[in-house]
């Protein structure tokens, strides 16, 4: 039985519009050394941008005392990305918005990004903290087949 190797990497950013960026290059960075392909890693960098921004602003509420945790799980062909915040977490899994009402100016055009997380990534799960504490976002990228 082999056994299957996982390497993280942890990022550790303050509550700040901008340090997203932080995240983004980071996981660009893990995602080049598996082998991903450079229209994946973009995909990768905005997912990763929009779950942090989230976790800067509805989680923690642009508080600055408090932190957001980025966790990259590097496996043998696919990598995960945690978000984790100190907000209270959604109940429920992001409804999807309606573009044409956005479009036209009929709903407010924010509300996307939850929307565009799974779009761009193979798996995106929305979890709630116990207590009202740590919630996170998990993304999951895979690599193709004929990319590793």
């Amino acid at each position: 039985m082999s056994e299957r190797k996982t390497t993280n990497v942890e990022v550790r950013l303050p509550s700040r519009m901008g340090f997203e960026k932080v995240a983004m290059s980071t996981a660009a960075s893990v995602a080049k050394l598996m082998g991903f392909r450079e229209d994946r890693i973009e995909d990768l960098k905005t997912a990763v941008a929009e779950a942090c921004i989230n976790a800067i602003e509805h989680g923690n509420r642009l508080n600055e005392k408090l932190s957001v945790g980025v966790i990259l799980a590097a496996g043998e062909d696919s990598l995960e990305v945690k978000v984790i915040d100190d907000g209270k977490g959604m109940k429920t899994q992001p409804a999807k918005p309606d573009i044409d009402r956005k479009m036209h100016g009929q709903e407010d055009p924010r509300g996307m990004g939850m929307f565009l997380i799974q779009a761009l990534v193979d798996e995106a799960e929305w979890v709630a903290g116990t207590n009202g504490k740590s919630s996170y976002v998990r993304l999951v990228i895979r690599l193709d087949k004929d990319q590793a």
